[in-house]
């Protein structure tokens, strides 16, 4: 087996009270959880289910975040 490491971007909503989790340019690659460790622990099943249909192919690469400060 290969070992796989993917970035994931994840957010919290207030709403739902849970944290949202999504890897950039993976389609289908999503899930969320109540704690963090839930949500990783989601993600990663999920990545691997994804990944028994094979590698995907990606047309670019997640590079990072940014701060942007605005004036309003």
């Amino acid at each position: 087996m290969k070992r796989m490491q993917f970035t994931a971007v994840v957010e919290y909503c207030k709403d739902t009270s849970l944290y949202v989790g999504y890897v950039p340019h993976f389609p289908g690659a999503h899930s969320q959880g109540e704690t963090l460790d839930e949500l990783n622990k989601n993600l990663k099943e999920v990545i691997e289910m994804l990944l028994e249909d094979g590698e995907p192919s990606f047309a670019s690469e997640f590079v990072g975040t940014q701060q942007i400060v605005a004036i309003a």
